[in-house]
């Protein structure tokens, strides 16, 4: 009851997954730092106040400590909850632990994927795709954090804009049929 929906439920019958990830754990690094950097601040001010004052100050920075620890918690949850799924129709990214937001796009919008990784992300495993549609800025832009871009990347891209062998094999058979089909058709008038 309580929790997030699975993204898949969000599917019609007559979508086929191709891609369901969550972001790469890099998205957590500043978080972690901001949290140890805290707590590490918060035990060296607690060895700062003097024994005499009390144990009220001691107190009231520990419960900060644990609101420090509940809240990087609540990011990691965060984390683990989003997903970003592609099927053959539309791109979906879920978010949310406690109101799940959904952000769609169908896949005929898109007109450009841009894909980019910094030198963090490739010695880490993660890129960046940025998902153009005509003339408008949609919920799912920029995608950061997307763990292993080259697979995504071409995935996506062969959804997009198409498998080019596919296109070109289907071609050169519509080429063969109509010549096969013309050929038949002189052999009758002969």
């Amino acid at each position: 009851m309580f929790a997030p929906r699975d993204p898949d439920e969000y599917l019609l019958d007559s979508e086929r997954r191709v891609i369901r990830v969550r972001r790469h754990w890099a998205v957590l690094v500043w978080d972690l730092f901001e949290a140890t950097g805290l707590l590490v601040g918060l035990v060296m001010v607690s060895y700062l106040v003097p024994e005499g004052s009390g144990g009220l100050v001691q107190n009231i920075l520990w419960y900060v400590g644990l609101i420090i620890l509940i809240r990087f918690a609540y990011q990691v949850l965060d984390w683990y909850v989003e997903r970003i799924v592609v099927t053959d129709k539309r791109f979906l990214i879920t978010t949310g632990i406690f109101t799940t937001n959904v952000a769609m796009m169908p896949i005929t919008k898109v007109t450009d994927l841009t894909f980019a990784r910094t030198l963090m992300g490739r010695l880490f495993g993660y890129g960046t795709l940025v998902v153009e549609s005509a003339g408008q800025i949609q919920a799912l832009n920029r995608i950061d954090y997307v763990p292993n871009p080259t697979e995504v990347e071409d995935a996506i891209s062969a959804l997009v804009f198409g498998d080019k062998k596919g296109q070109q094999q289907d071609r050169f058979s519509m080429l063969k049929a109509r010549r096969a089909a013309v050929g038949k058709r002189k052999a009758a008038k002969l």
